[in-house]
């Protein structure tokens, strides 16, 4: 009997002793739960406001509308000096096949009509097609006169050339404010007098010149595309949301 009372306070002690460690360990878990929680709950509006900033610093000439806007007026823009070249050789080396690659020269403009479309509307389309025919005749009657060395006839059709350009210019400026006039026609007149170089190394048999001219028209060709996909984007920035493409 004795013995078990000596034991008695150590038993309590022992048992005190839990008490506190479970209920001690019990707030630390509780604490570090609401912590977790707490810290969990921060991260996921964290990741809320990151990804809204996101959002709205995407930039919309990298979303995939805009890449594929770029690439389709690319590609409109190397048909429209592709399917030039082809009349080209087709009038200065008297090749079979003049009236069908012109055919293709003259829907390409319809093409390039089409696609401001969507943005410009009917009118737009219709008026755009129309200048651009009448930059392919002018073209044409340009490459005949100098083909033929009619010096009086050159200089005319190198007049309504011109004019024509301004024309283009003109409409395209009033239909988008990126596209500042003296803009579009420094990027016209260096497209005349790059096909005209083209053309005139061609009556001349100068084929490595051509060949040379060629690869600038190409070069400033893309200049010019990639002007008119950037007005429109910047123009009409809500039709180009979405994500974003990563460029390098």
């Amino acid at each position: 009997m004795n013995t078990a009372k000596n034991y008695n306070p150590i038993f309590r002690f022992i048992f005190v002793a839990l008490i506190l460690f479970f209920s001690i360990g019990g707030i630390m878990i509780f604490s570090n739960s609401c912590n977790n929680s707490s810290e969990s709950k921060n991260n996921s509006e964290a990741d809320k406001v990151e990804k809204k900033d996101v959002a709205q610093n995407i930039n919309p000439a990298t979303t995939m509308a805009a890449i594929e806007l770029k690439t389709a007026m690319r590609k409109l823009w190397e048909d429209h000096i592709i399917w030039t070249r082809n009349v080209i050789c087709c009038l200065v080396d008297n090749l079979p096949g003049a009236n069908e690659a012109t055919t293709r020269l003259l829907k390409n403009q319809d093409d390039i009509g089409d696609a401001i479309k969507p943005y410009y509307g009917n009118d737009a389309c219709t008026k755009l097609t129309e200048l651009l025919h009448t930059h392919i005749t002018g073209a044409a009657e340009v490459v005949k006169a100098a083909k033929n060395n009619q010096t009086k006839m050159l200089d005319e059709a190198n007049k309504k050339w011109h004019e024509n350009a301004d024309s283009i210019s003109d409409f395209l400026s009033k239909a988008n404010p990126a596209w500042k006039f003296d803009d579009m026609k420094m990027m016209m007149y260096d497209h005349l007098k790059l096909t005209t170089d083209e053309a005139v190394a061609r009556i001349k048999k100068d084929y490595d010149g051509d060949v040379k001219a060629y690869d600038k028209v190409h070069e400033e060709i893309l200049k010019m595309a990639d002007m008119l996909t950037d007005g429109i984007i910047k123009q009409y920035p809500e039709k180009f949301s979405g994500a974003a493409i990563a460029i390098k």
